[in-house]
């Protein structure tokens, strides 16, 4: 397969999962370093009207393409229950986006018998916006996205959201002594994190609480740019954390993190 992306090669479905996730990203800019009003949802959270009315256009958008598909978003709860589900993130990384800090996206997946077949992350702020669906591979910016080759754990750039781990602080230990043996340690955090792995800038992102629209898009564009995605049980698909890698250290990471293989 080529590395340059082919749009007359593409399925319908990669197609649209691009389509709407570019649509989320674009109200979502039109918004960054504007003033806005900030609300703090139950759980401790930010939101504000960008987050609300890039869900809304993004909801707008597969409604046009897939009107009978199930919708379920961070902001505006679950629409319709057909077989076949779009999951959204209108903005990950509300923290840094009402902070100014352009490492933010819009997520966007695809779930379908309990597999994320596609899934896009678009972070207009920073010029990045992969998309990637099951056999097609992931695309950065139209050309093809691989994770890195890094094989070495004294080599490796390590990335985390928050290294507080305050959900689990028994993890804490673990991700010091990690990060005291690689080249470099950094929180460029939420999606953005994932980015860089999918692209070979990083070789491992971890998260320590997520929601479901947090992780579904991560997982088909980490996994089609050749790394490996699980949650810190050691399982694929969507779970309430993350850990993701590139291929030749992952089995080094989770070892040194205390993540089972296999999801043991």
């Amino acid at each position: 397969m080529t590395d340059v992306l082919d749009s007359t090669r593409r399925s319908a479905l990669f197609q649209a999962v691009e389509e709407v996730a570019r649509v989320c990203g674009d109200v979502a800019l039109s918004h960054f370093r504007k003033s806005l009003s900030i609300e703090i949802k139950s759980d401790g959270s930010e939101v504000t009207r960008a987050d609300r009315e890039a869900e809304a256009a993004a909801r707008a958008t597969i409604r046009g393409l897939f009107p009978d598909d199930a919708i379920i978003g961070e902001e505006l709860g679950s629409d319709g229950s057909g077989g076949r589900r779009w999951i959204l993130d209108p903005i990950d990384g509300t923290r840094s986006f009402v902070r100014g800090v352009p490492m933010w996206g819009s997520l966007v997946a695809v779930e379908q018998d309990g597999e994320v077949i596609a899934g896009a992350i678009n972070c207009p702020a920073t010029g990045d916006f992969l998309v990637a669906a099951r056999g097609e591979g992931c695309w950065h910016n139209g050309v093809r996205a691989a994770v890195s080759r890094v094989d070495a754990i004294s080599k490796a750039t390590i990335l985390g959201t928050d290294q507080r781990f305050g959900r689990n602080p028994a993890r804490a230990p673990r991700w010091t002594a990690l990060a005291n043996s690689v080249a470099t340690a950094r929180t460029w955090g939420d999606c953005y994190g994932y980015v860089l792995v999918a692209t070979g800038r990083a070789e491992l992102m971890v998260d320590d609480r997520m929601s479901p629209w947090d992780v579904a898009a991560l997982v088909p564009v980490i996994e089609e740019a050749g790394g490996v995605f699980t949650d810190w049980k050691g399982r694929r698909g969507i779970g309430p954390d993350a850990v993701a890698s590139n291929a030749l250290l992952a089995r080094d990471f989770r070892a040194a993190l205390g993540v089972p293989e296999g999801g043991a």
